[in-house]
């Protein structure tokens, strides 16, 4: 793919000294990666400084990356890794708040899926996608830390199962088996306002 081919240019001039080419990677995922940490992190003011030690992890590893995987799901799991290390270091639960994504711009997935709901623009349906909106985000926050990621990877990041299992270290099949129980609970949560019935999603 084009993104990979210009993913490994900049990395083989980033691992050949050129700090050009990596701030240039740094600019192209620090949104992504700073809304990945922000599901799984409590303190919004943590984001931005585990999002920079994640960064810096990565520009160490740099001459350790072999491409065997795309860099963005090698970033991934740096990511992910370090948000974990700052957590268990601070003694907190690797929970999400709504506080975790105050203040986020149109990157912010909760308000493109507003925004895609309610183009109707009626009253009615600006409020029941709000309620919709609202109802998902309450229903990921309430999962496990396990099916939270793998879900957030696969439904916002839109990672492939085999570059999920790659981030998360785990068979594909476990990958498998988590976003479909993460789905089953946010169809569970879903139902009473679609009006779903059970083995439907939504």
């Amino acid at each position: 793919m084009a993104t990979e081919d210009t993913d490994a240019a900049l990395v083989e001039r980033a691992k050949r000294g050129d700090t050009r080419a990596f701030e240039m990677l740094v600019v192209k995922y620090r949104r992504r990666i700073e809304r990945l940490i922000g599901r799984m992190v409590r303190d919004t003011d943590l984001v931005q400084d585990v999002a920079q030690e994640s960064f810096i992890r990565a520009y160490r590893a740099l001459p350790q990356f072999r491409g065997e995987s795309a860099f963005y799901t090698w970033l991934y799991r740096i990511a992910v890794n370090t948000a974990k290390k700052t957590l268990l270091e601070l003694k907190r639960d690797l929970l999400v708040t709504e506080s975790a994504r105050i203040g986020r711009d149109d990157d912010d997935e909760t308000s493109r899926l507003e925004n895609e709901l309610s183009d109707a623009a009626s009253p009615d349906a600006v409020l029941a996608s709000k309620e919709i909106a609202a109802t998902v985000n309450a229903a990921i926050n309430g999962l496990s830390d396990e099916l939270r990621q793998a879900v957030t990877l696969r439904e916002i990041e839109g990672l492939s199962y085999e570059e999920i299992a790659d981030v998360m270290n785990c068979p594909i099949g476990t990958v498998r088996s988590r976003i479909f129980r993460a789905r089953e609970a946010i169809a569970l949560k879903l139902r009473p306002l679609l009006g779903t019935r059970e083995g439907e999603r939504w």
